[in-house]
């Protein structure tokens, strides 16, 4: 985890100083803020391992389906001198709460067992690439950052059994992107985005002193919003 914050952290630094000193004047550049909202369509954390103690448990786990959720953030863009590339910081919030193991035919003869609350913040660098048009602007991009997940306590996981506890992760999480903006005024534009995003997340402290377990996150977002360029 210390890692992965490091890393992280030289991203962010290196996003900033793109923005700041990596361009020749900012003069001629465009800047853009922007807020977003959406439908986050959760998969499945799939692949589910476990950690500790449980390592090398054969069976133990099985996916854990998401609920759909709301999705929410906000972005900053920089495009130097008009061009058709540039870059964009971001933060998107959202909860796909892990559903119920009801439905789990290894639960059978067991009481049922609830699901349990997820909630999972992306901060990261994109790059854009656009068609720097004055009506329409179609884009496509891609980025890394840090994916924040945490898990709340829950009564048990089909076939180990065993309680959940509160635990929180921090991974490296990806995003590609495609979407198409509409200027309303030079400097006020409507947008709509697709997003497909993955993260590696990893709960040690899951189960106590029993282990816990890992799994890949993966969802798709369609997401609106407004952004004002400078």
């Amino acid at each position: 985890m210390k890692k992965t914050a490091s890393f992280i952290t030289t991203l962010v630094i290196a996003g900033c100083w793109f923005i700041s000193f990596g361009t020749p004047s900012l003069v001629c550049a465009e800047m853009y803020v922007a807020g977003q909202a959406g439908v986050n369509f959760a998969d499945r954390i799939n692949s589910i391992a476990g950690t500790g103690p449980l390592a090398g448990e054969p069976g133990s786990f099985q996916d854990f389906d998401l609920q759909n959720s709301i999705t929410y953030g906000a972005k900053v863009g920089y495009f130097p001198g008009h061009s058709w590339y540039g870059i964009e910081a971001e933060a998107l919030h959202t909860t796909p709460h892990i559903k119920s193991f009801n439905d789990d035919p290894r639960t059978t003869g067991f009481d049922p067992v609830p699901g349990t609350h997820f909630r999972l913040t992306t901060v990261g660098v994109n790059f854009i690439a656009r068609y720097p048009g004055r009506s329409f602007q179609p884009y496509v991009g891609a980025g890394v950052g840090a994916a924040i997940a945490h898990i709340q306590d829950t009564t048990a996981v089909p076939g180990s059994i065993l309680p959940i506890r509160s635990d929180s992760d921090l991974a490296t999480a990806w995003n590609v992107l495609v979407g198409l903006r509409a200027f309303l005024t030079p400097h006020i534009a409507v947008f709509t985005e697709y997003k497909y995003t993955g993260a590696t997340l990893r709960f040690d402290e899951a189960f106590g002193p029993d282990g816990g377990f890992s799994g890949n996150y993966r969802a798709q977002h369609v997401l609106g919003g407004l952004s004002y360029h400078f």
